[in-house]
């Protein structure tokens, strides 16, 4: 066995059960190195400035490691099942499931009893839905 099978097995086995790099891990990760080069670009113009920069790079850094290693996976997902929806809420500009929907030839319909999506296509007016699963029926307009 070479030298790098036996560095990744390594690794693998020191990484199992650790959480390892998520989505807002490598944004930490990302966004302590766009401010540490700004720190850098910075040093010799304004130093305080610089100084805060850079202490502020370093503590995210440190804080991205500790999220990658950490065995505590059930905080680490909740916090980036919590970054995830902040960033597609700001993303998608809080618009709703219904106004995403880039279908806009059909109408969707979901059954009471067992929660299937049915979709109808658009302009029929009233119109009564047989659920293909449960066979219950839904009202309503297209």
């Amino acid at each position: 066995m070479g030298f790098v099978q036996r560095l990744r097995g390594g690794l693998a086995r020191l990484m199992y059960g650790r959480n390892g790099a998520d989505r807002l891990g490598l944004v930490t990760i990302w966004t302590s190195l766009g401010l540490n080069i700004v720190s850098v670009l910075l040093r010799g113009r304004v130093n305080a400035v610089s100084g805060v920069l850079y202490w502020a790079s370093m503590a995210l850094a440190v804080w991205a490691i500790f999220r990658m290693f950490s065995k505590n996976l059930y905080k680490r997902r909740e916090e980036n099942s919590r970054f995830l929806r902040l960033w597609w809420s700001l993303r998608n500009g809080h618009k709703s499931a219904r106004e995403r929907r880039a279908d806009t030839e059909h109408k969707y319909f979901t059954c009471k009893k067992c929660k299937t999506i049915c979709r109808v296509p658009a302009g029929k007016g009233k119109v009564e839905i047989t659920c293909p699963k449960c066979g219950a029926k839904i009202r309503g307009k297209t």
